[in-house]
């Protein structure tokens, strides 16, 4: 038997990144088992769905390089892939249910299920529907039908036993039927509900095993009583634990919490995401932490799964990004930095490319680097207490010492580069009785104003150039 797994959004906006996960591991177990990932549109609820929602699903499964065997855009012998372009395959089933005892006609309209629903809560029950239309005859369910009467469909749970399955990560689950309600599978408008069109579609694209998250868990007794009633054979459970921002709450947009598209637009890179991602729920079986794609299609395993949820830390994703930009070429670097530097600084003016030999390894996410570069563009107000540093033993005093004695050096220069400032400068130090970092720190900080840079002063000063490095060791110096 061929593995065959899918992915099932519902095109309600952006792909979180819970959701992701799931895709993730779904696509990870279809890899490792030679078998299919097929993506369907789950869109039976027009009224949630966000336009253009679907191209977005499309483009976030290509932009993480989950790749679909089958699915809208790509065909199958299984189509069509989305549910609305299916809604002619669930009445004939839904039918069928019928027929079988396992579903009814309901003419129930809404002022009695709202009423009915009014006083179980007056009574401080959960509402259940009553099965108050199980028993029409079918002269009767015709005549009405016929008549131009509203109807939905309901299953038909038993009223007593157990009803359960096996899921390969919480072992066997089972309910008591008398918990569960007969909930609509065919709605009023000819469409069906999630909760019977993903079972009839498991079952006519062969789907063999089905990974989702634990909030399925309680409505999975109800599938399984469907495929029963059908005299199918159910698909293999893997429930997966909830991805949590904290120990209190889910991921949420509703909460500012990031899409995978926020994090790429942000200037992670997709491969550490995935690789984080990977890791929030799943254990490889050593104290690896760094898989490519490929990597963890050869080494995936659902034994690897924990029940426990996960905690989405920030933290750690942007330590992950940061070890996976010093991995990246220099030349792939500078293609994804060069944007990055551009909102700041005119390529025309500063030398990029050496900017960027110096951003690499300080880099965490590419859409910090206009905060660690604006400097270069417009000098920052900073108070003179910045030129104290105790290891370089240096203060306000000493620093206008050394700017007074090093800006002749800096104005005879006639190799503006790295080199030639570092060796003008280097050769003069030792004229002025001064320590290296009593001249070379208090010249970064008057070229700078900042402390932190990404290099130091010969680096800033030939990325400033002549002009601009004197005009403002100048300003500094009238400052102190």
């Amino acid at each position: 038997m061929q593995v065959r797994t899918r992915f099932a959004p519902s095109p309600t906006g952006y792909l979180h990144l819970g959701g992701l996960r799931t895709a993730l591991y779904t696509y990870l177990f279809a890899r490792r088992n030679g078998g299919k990932f097929i993506l369907r549109i789950e869109d039976t609820d027009q009224e949630r769905e966000v336009p253009g929602a679907v191209e977005k699903i499309y483009a976030s499964l290509a932009a993480a390089g989950l790749s679909y065997d089958e699915g809208p855009d790509v065909g199958g012998e299984y189509g069509p892939y989305i549910q609305t372009q299916r809604r002619d395959l669930y009445l004939p089933y839904a039918q069928e249910l019928v027929r079988r005892g396992g579903a009814y006609y309901c003419f129930c309209t809404k002022e009695r299920l709202d009423e009915a629903r009014a006083q179980a809560e007056k009574e401080g029950k959960t509402f259940k529907y009553d099965k108050h239309c199980l028993h029409l005859s079918p002269e009767e369910v015709k005549r009405r039908i016929e008549a131009g009467e509203p109807y939905v469909i309901r299953q038909n749970v038993p009223t007593e036993g157990k009803a359960g399955f096996d899921d390969l990560l919480y072992g066997h689950v089972e309910v008591d039927c008398s918990t569960l309600d007969d909930n609509v599978l065919i709605k009023a408008d000819g469409l069906p509900t999630y909760n019977f069109a993903n079972v009839v579609d498991d079952h006519l694209m062969a789907i063999t095993h089905v990974m989702r998250g634990t909030e399925y868990l309680s409505s999975a007794p109800k599938y399984n009583l469907l495929y029963e009633a059908f005299g199918w054979t159910p698909p293999t459970y893997i429930h997966l634990p909830v991805v949590m921002r904290d120990a209190t709450r889910k991921l949420s947009k509703r909460y500012g919490d990031p899409s995978f598209e926020d994090l790429l637009d942000m200037g992670y890179l997709r491969d550490a995401i995935i690789n984080f991602i990977a890791l929030l729920g799943w254990s490889p079986r050593s104290e690896r932490e760094f898989f490519t794609l490929k990597e963890l299609e050869e080494c995936f395993d659902v034994e690897g799964l924990n029940k426990s949820p996960s905690i989405f830390d920030m933290d750690k994703l942007t330590w992950f990004n940061a070890e996976y930009m010093r991995k990246l070429s220099f030349e792939e670097f500078y293609e994804l930095a060069r944007p990055w530097m551009a909102k700041v600084l005119d390529p025309a003016r500063f030398d990029l490319k050496r900017l960027a030999e110096l951003l690499q390894a300080r880099t965490e996410v590419l859409n910090r680097i206009p905060g660690m570069i604006g400097f270069l563009a417009e000098m920052p107000e900073f108070d003179n207490d910045l030129y104290t540093h105790k290891k370089m033993k240096t203060n306000p005093e000493i620093a206008k010492q050394a700017l007074e004695a090093v800006k002749p050096v800096l104005e005879g220069v006639k190799d503006w580069t790295e080199q030639g400032l570092h060796d003008a400068v280097m050769a003069f130090i030792p004229e002025t009785g001064l320590k290296n970092g009593q001249v070379l720190w208090p010249l970064r900080i008057a070229i700078s104003g900042l402390a932190s840079t990404p290099g130091g002063a010969f680096e800033i000063a030939y990325l400033l150039g002549r002009e601009e490095t004197l005009r403002r060791l100048d300003s500094s110096l009238k400052k102190l």
